[in-house]
């Protein structure tokens, strides 16, 4: 099983009632009856149960952030902690085992952990040695402590224009992150020696960003896409709006006779791409009439009292 923290979406900081608010969320999501089409949910929905069970658990808890279990509730080093060293169990545990979870035991280590972390494996008799000087080598660097996995949510806009985020770690401290230039929902990013204390030095925060939804805005590629609403007079004398982008309100002009679904290019309003460049953002017209039972349409119809269209614009469709 992978890291529960990360399984659980939350930091090592968390609290009991934010670790049942994510178990609750994620349970609900992918509750076998919910999703007996895809196997791969009830899989998901075993790890979340399991992760739970885990952090739920104050003492299991306490054990595993100690690094005297792994992620499952066995204990991380089977020969038991009686062989000196001072050290304890913690730096065998890192982030990356079994393809999710801390990394696996590297067996040099383990025997340094065992007798006491001053063993050499120097080639061929050179003093102090200790009992395994034969096995060649020099001496091993003591592990790092484990990392910490994070997840920050961005808005599209602020992904657009790399607005700078600032992100709480779970010894409270806050940092201000630089998104990186083509940022995308569930891009990952490192920041080195920002995890968990161990000892050869810290381990890694990794930080792995969820792009929001916005109310206004929707991604194509490079692009943000808008639907822009006008009046009718709007659109028939033309005028100039005002319109949000991602960097601010701008002023764009409405050419007489617009009509809807005409699509006008704001250059350099979208996206920021990998080479710092920026999509543009794509203006869609939206002719918005008033309501059939407001006075605003009463009037229109009887300004147009008598006026008739006769251009025939579906002509081209034949019949």
């Amino acid at each position: 099983m992978a890291d529960p923290y990360a399984t659980l979406g939350v930091a090592r900081g968390a609290s009991e009632k934010d670790i049942k608010s994510a178990y609750r969320k994620l349970a609900k999501e992918l509750h076998p009856d919910r999703n007996t089409d895809n196997p791969k949910a009830a899989e998901r929905f075993s790890e979340v149960t399991r992760a739970y069970d885990l952090l739920s658990d104050k003492d299991k808890r306490a054990r595993f952030d100690r690094g005297e279990i792994d992620m499952d509730g066995n204990p991380a080093n089977p020969f038991g902690t009686g062989f000196g060293g001072g050290g304890g169990q913690r730096g065998f545990r890192h982030e990356g085992f079994g393809g999710g979870g801390p990394e696996g035991v590297d067996i040099s280590d383990l025997f340094e952990g065992l007798f006491g972390g001053g063993t050499r494996r120097g080639g061929g008799g050179g003093g102090g040695g200790g009992p395994f000087g034969g096995f060649g080598g020099g001496q091993r660097a003591a592990p790092k402590g484990a990392n910490v996995q994070y997840r920050l949510q961005v808005s599209l806009t602020d992904a657009a224009v790399l607005a700078p985020q600032r992100i709480t770690l779970s010894d409270g401290k806050t940092i201000d992150l630089k998104l990186p230039a083509g940022v995308e929902d569930g891009t990952q990013m490192r920041l080195a020696g920002k995890g968990e204390a161990g000892p050869g030095g810290a381990g890694d925060a990794l930080i792995t960003i969820t792009l929001q939804p916005h109310p206004v805005f929707q991604r194509d590629g490079d692009h943000l896409k808008l639907d822009l609403p006008v009046t009718l007079d709007e659109a028939l004398a033309g005028a100039k709006v005002r319109v949000p982008t991602a960097d601010g309100a701008v002023m764009l002009t409405i050419a007489p006779g617009t009509t809807s679904g005409k699509t006008l290019r704001l250059k350099g309003k979208g996206m920021t791409r990998k080479d710092g460049a920026r999509g543009d953002q794509l203006v869609r017209i939206q002719i918005d009439l008033p309501p059939a039972d407001s006075p605003e349409h009463a009037d229109l119809l009887r300004r147009l009292d008598g006026w008739q269209d006769r251009r025939e614009p579906r002509a081209r469709f034949g019949g």
